[in-house]
C-alpha cells in the first residue's frame, strides 16, 4: 500500500497541495508568531504556497489571522514575503 501524503490547504489560494510544498507560519504556545521551515515547530499551524499572490490573498481575506487566531503584526507580512522571495529566486 502506498505511503498517504499529506496534504494542506494554503490560506490564500484556498488550494490543496503537498505540505512540504508549503512555508508553514505557527502561533507558539507563547502566542509569538513565527516562519516554521522544517514543519515540525510546536504550535497552531498555517499553510502558504511558495507564490507572493497566495501571501497577498491571505493578506486581503485576513485568512492568516482567521487560521492561526490572533492578530497578525505586520512585521511577520514583511518576513513572510522576504522568506517567498528568497525562495523564488533559488
Amino acid at each position: 500500500m502506498p505511503k498517504k501524503i499529506p496534504t494542506r490547504q494554503c490560506i490564500g489560494c484556498r488550494e490543496m497541495a503537498e505540505k512540504k510544498e508549503m512555508l508553514r507560519v505557527i502561533k507558539t504556545p507563547e502566542e509569538k508568531i513565527e516562519l516554521d521551515a522544517t514543519g515540525k515547530k510546536n504550535g497552531r499551524g498555517a499553510y502558504i504556497c511558495f507564490k507572493k499572490e497566495c501571501l497577498l490573498m491571505a493578506l486581503k481575506n485576513k485568512g492568516l489571522e482567521r487560521s492561526l487566531k490572533t492578530k497578525i503584526p505586520e512585521e511577520i507580512y514583511t518576513e513572510l514575503e522576504e522568506e517567498l522571495d528568497r525562495l523564488e529566486n533559488r
